[in-house]
């Protein structure tokens, strides 16, 4: 869980901009959004697998670009 220690001179806005950055390093929004609802597994294994082909044809159509690049 993130947490912070504020100074007694710290501005409590620098405070809290620190805390937010813990707490998206830590995934803690992106886990309670994936909590909010039961997902089934087979709902779960369909959109991993097309965010995996999603990834795939991304770094394809990156080696392409540098493949048709003219020097």
């Amino acid at each position: 869980m993130p947490g912070i220690r504020v100074a007694a001179d710290e501005p409590i806005e620098l405070a809290i901009k620190r805390f937010r950055k813990q707490v998206e390093r830590a995934g803690v929004v992106s886990e309670c959004r994936s909590r909010e609802a039961y997902e089934k597994p087979s709902i779960a294994k369909k959109l991993k697998e097309a965010a995996a082909r999603k990834r795939l044809m991304k770094r394809l159509r990156r080696v392409r670009m540098r493949e048709n690049r003219d020097f």
